[in-house]
């Protein structure tokens, strides 16, 4: 009989790793998100690969809350290397009571940081309520003698004449989405999907445009303050935004280089990366593929 790996996880470490995960707290949580959580507590408990592992075993792995298996997409050449450098923009509609009818939300989010940046409800889509968010957002982000690149689709809030005066007189350059490709715009359009099958996301129409605005306003809040995003190593938006982001990853760093230490056997190679990258980038299949490698 072949002896059992050193590595392998005693019965009562099972145990407490099935009981984490199903704690009032992390049950509708995957272990992508859990583990990053324990770790700013300074906590370890098991790799992200052991929980989902003993998850499986216990056959407690499975899609949670609405969201569907995400499918790769081709990426869509603007490069952010620090936020307010590039921002995405689009509309989406929000179903009113009234059959056929919606509200229009507005949103902008800063490429580098995945922070929403400024955002708003209405009940029409125009170039001149896209031109006042923009000018309300500039001053709230303090973007005055600041260069910055602002992507979005073609939509005539978009190209309208109001929208295109306000940001020459800003300075803001405009990026549009290439003519039939439709993932041109990808940042904007995953924000909406993560919002959309959200747990809380109203099974019924909103039933009037303050009800869509509390609501939007506090799917923004817990976006930017609460979510850890996969897209930035489990850090939140505003800590990516805000610079926290680096403290935040070394101290998991640290985490896991004192289990490894405590339990050297449990590790065949290096510890979990988390390095956020540099850059950001917006359209790379545009640029030279040397400039995408390391980018990569």
């Amino acid at each position: 009989m072949r002896p059992a790996p050193a590595n392998k996880l005693s019965e009562d470490e099972r145990a407490q790793i099935l009981a984490v995960a199903n704690s009032e707290e992390f049950a509708s949580m995957p272990p992508s998100q859990i583990v990053p959580t324990l770790a700013d507590r300074g906590e370890y408990v098991a790799s992200e690969s052991s929980f989902y592992r003993v998850l499986k075993q216990a056959s407690q792995q499975h899609h949670r809350g609405r969201a569907k298996k995400p499918s790769n997409r081709v990426v869509t050449s603007h490069c952010a290397s620090g936020p307010n450098e590039v921002w995405s923009w689009d509309i989406t509609w929000l179903p009113a009571a009234v059959k056929g009818q919606y509200y229009y939300w507005y949103m902008m989010l800063d490429v580098f940081s995945s922070k929403i940046v400024g955002h708003e409800v209405h009940t029409a889509e125009s170039a001149e309520l896209a031109s006042r968010l923009m000018r309300r957002t500039s001053l709230a982000e303090g973007l005055a003698g600041r260069k910055l690149v602002l992507h979005s689709d073609n939509g005539s809030p978009m190209k309208g004449a109001t929208m295109l005066a306000t940001l020459e007189h800003l300075g803001v350059a405009a990026s549009f989405s290439r003519p039939r490709v439709s993932n041109d715009n990808p940042y904007a359009e995953s924000l909406f999907r993560t919002c959309k099958y959200r747990p809380d996301y109203p099974n019924k129409p909103f039933g009037s445009l303050e009800e869509a605005q509390v609501w939007t306003q506090q799917f923004v809040r817990w976006y930017n303050q609460d979510h850890k995003h996969s897209g930035l190593k489990f850090v939140t938006p505003a800590q990516r935004h805000n610079g926290q982001a680096e403290a935040i990853l070394k101290q998991r760093e640290q985490v896991y280089r004192e289990a490894k230490r405590r339990n050297p056997q449990r590790w065949a190679q290096h510890t979990r990366n988390w390095k956020l990258d540099d850059q950001v980038w917006l359209n790379p299949e545009r640029i030279q593929p040397e400039a995408l490698k390391q980018a990569a």
